[in-house]
């Protein structure tokens, strides 16, 4: 197992001038904004340059491209995610020369010291939890600060340092880097076995939550009351003598904020939300009966925090989603109608589920197109039957081989795993081992009509755009 214990921590002004090795992912380009806002003298490089650092550039920060130590002179921290391999020269030159190296989980929860913390948690959802506790905070004029894993829609920001108590973040749980954060208000969308590589056993990965709801700083836990992982936690919290209080949403009947009257219209969806005596209607303008869930946390977060309820839904009714998440990238026009297509980060079999039950209700009675591309080879290899029954929502599934990330190829594990297991969940379904020939593939499979849905963690999001503009070019020749 490979999990980060908390360790001590001192406030950002006393880190010095910090430099933040991989600086262009979501995650440590918003903390790297969010130190440089602060004052703190803030450097970064990453392996390949990229519109995320062309930005960071133009904000004032000083960027390379490429790793160097010469690139640490007159540094006094450095900040690695755990995508960092042990022999990166700069990594190795920081140790050489006795320089703080904080993991990025540190870092963030640095800026969190004396603030109102609130840290979501889960194995799906916490991207879009947080960014509704964000939006909603802001617009019952909180002035939070924040850190969310993607850009806003609304905003195109992940990360903002505000004049307020609240501090919000996502807290992930995938190497323990959620223990570290000075929690006062813990949010716990979910808790179904993930990273397993890591944790060793759905066991210790249950356990690892239960020890972050009851952290030394934790007063308030936020819990669904609909999942099974996390039903069992709420039970043994309730059960400790001195523990923190628990608030639990959901459709459950005990849930204490409880949403009925469910609808959908579109990419909108509504609800009856039941708490302490009251009912509030509320509405999003994001499809899928998973984000009414995280809206409800969001809302309690929100009370939590002592802010008006009419305007926290007004929050809720203008958050306008995240990057990655269910994300509209566009449409074609083809002769017998348009094709519609989105993106999602989906790389769970819950999360395929979800976003696929979205994808249906959006699509209506057209045809729903899944193209999914499996993350990391230990994750495909234990859930590759439960990702071909989730696949099998759709009308049409296309796979793709496995987007290793951090894992070394494993033999017998491949995208043929899921493809497999669709067809034996009774799906229509295409095995394309080669990512490059998707949008071809594509481009092939679908008709005017279709609402089509890129799904996974990897670089599959690189297919919609390349799809739509093929279906254009292909338009375009047809109608000269």
């Amino acid at each position: 197992m490979s999990l980060r214990e908390p360790i001590r921590l001192v406030r950002p002004s006393e880190l010095g001038a910090v430099h933040f090795i991989a600086m262009g992912g979501s995650g440590m380009s918003g903390l790297a904004l969010a130190y440089h806002e602060l004052g703190v003298p803030v450097s970064g490089c990453d392996q390949v340059d990229s519109k995320t650092l062309e930005q960071l550039h133009d904000d004032g920060i000083t960027i390379w491209v490429g790793h160097d130590p010469a690139q640490l002179k007159d540094v006094d921290t450095v900040v690695i995610s755990s995508a960092i391999h042990p022999d990166n020269v700069e990594l190795v030159a920081a140790r050489e020369r006795g320089l703080r190296v904080w993991h990025r989980s540190a870092a963030l929860a640095a800026l969190m010291l004396d603030h109102e913390a609130v840290s979501v948690a889960g194995t799906h959802g916490k991207t879009t939890t947080t960014a509704m506790i964000a939006t909603m905070a802001t617009t019952a004029g909180a002035d939070p600060s924040y850190v969310v894993g993607s850009p806003l829609a609304s905003t195109g920001e992940s990360a903002r340092i505000g004049k307020g108590t609240p501090f919000i973040v996502e807290a992930d749980e995938s190497d323990g880097s959620f223990l570290q954060y000075p929690t006062r208000i813990a949010v716990i969308t979910n808790v179904e076995a993930d990273h397993l590589d890591n944790w060793g056993s759905a066991e210790h990965y249950a356990r690892g939550f239960e020890r972050f709801a009851t952290g030394p700083t934790v007063r308030d836990v936020v819990i669904d009351a609909d999942d099974a992982g996390a039903r069992e936690l709420t039970g043994k919290l309730r059960r400790l003598a001195s523990g923190p209080t628990v608030t639990t949403y959901g459709e459950a009947d005990d849930a204490d904020a409880r949403l009925s009257d469910i609808e959908f219209s579109g990419m909108h969806s509504s609800a009856t939300l039941h708490f302490q005596g009251h009912e509030y209607a509320l509405r999003l303008s994001v499809p899928g009966r998973h984000n009414l869930w995280n809206a409800a946390a969001a809302f309690v977060t929100g009370r939590l925090l002592g802010l008006a309820a009419d305007d926290l839904l007004r929050g809720a009714q203008a958050f306008a989603g995240t990057l990655r998440r269910f994300q509209p990238l566009g449409s074609a026009t083809l002769p017998d109608g348009q094709v519609h297509v989105f993106d999602d980060y989906a790389h769970h079999p819950t999360e395929i589920r979800a976003a696929l039950n979205a994808g249906r209700r959006v699509a209506g009675d057209h045809r729903l197109v899944a193209c999914f591309q499996p993350h990391l080879y230990s994750r495909t290899r234990e859930f590759a039957t439960e990702f071909g029954r989730a696949l099998a929502l759709a009308d049409l599934v296309v796979v793709t081989d496995i987007y290793g990330a951090r894992e070394e190829p494993v033999p017998g594990v491949s995208g043929k795993l899921v493809a497999d297991a669709a067809v034996e969940a009774g799906a229509d379904t295409y095995y394309v081992p080669n990512k490059a020939e998707l949008p071809v593939e594509l481009a092939a499979l679908v008709r005017g009509g279709d609402f089509v849905l890129t799904l996974g963690a990897g670089d599959v999001t690189l297919v919609g755009p390349m799809l739509l503009r093929l279906l254009r070019k292909r338009h375009s020749r047809e109608n000269r």
